[in-house]
């Protein structure tokens, strides 16, 4: 039963991000609709972003979320919660913390697109994807290096520091005429 149930949580992780890449994705592109085209052109892809937004959000990414949080804690309870005294796990319950403001905040972002506000611009847009991406390292490094991912913090801090830094500034780069 044991690989069963985490060989679903491995799945419905890779969903979950499928999902949030994906929404942050059309968020931009939402974006530049309701910031760069005419009245009618506007309209159409506004109520068409809309619609594939709630779809992706409500059919994929929130039950994925669901799944995982199930299958995570009861693979946490059939070790009698042992690994919740293991500092990898602690790491990749920080992980999961920031992934869920990241959660929120792409949901509230979401829901002020489909009021038509837009408070962030497709570049920033484009920077926050990468947070996702970020994070999704930090959580599996810190599952499959777990005491070695510890012992060099320092170097591992610094070393996504520096992958972040880098992401970024070639987001910036690539998008410097938006």
């Amino acid at each position: 039963m044991y690989f069963i149930i985490k060989s679903l949580h491995i799945i419905f992780v890779v969903s979950y991000f499928a999902g949030l890449f994906y929404i942050v994705r059309l968020l931009i592109y939402h974006t530049e609709a309701l910031q760069g085209k005419n009245e009618v052109e506007r309209e159409i892809l506004h109520k068409q972003y809309s619609f594939m937004e709630e779809r992706l959000w409500n059919i994929i990414t929130v039950p994925a979320l669901v799944i995982v949080l199930v299958t995570g804690v009861y693979l946490l309870w059939l070790f009698d919660w042992l690994f919740l005294t293991q500092g990898w796990m602690h790491i990749k319950l920080l992980g999961l913390v920031f992934l869920l403001i990241y959660h929120y905040w792409s949901w509230r972002t979401l829901k002020e697109l489909q009021r038509g506000e837009t408070r962030y611009s497709s570049v920033k847009l484009r920077m926050a994807n990468e947070v996702a991406t970020l994070l999704l390292f930090a959580i599996v490094f810190s599952v499959v290096l777990k005491d070695l991912f510890l012992q060099y913090w320092w170097a591992t801090l610094l070393s996504f520091v520096a992958m972040g830094a880098l992401i970024m500034g070639v987001v910036k780069i690539v998008n410097r005429k938006k």
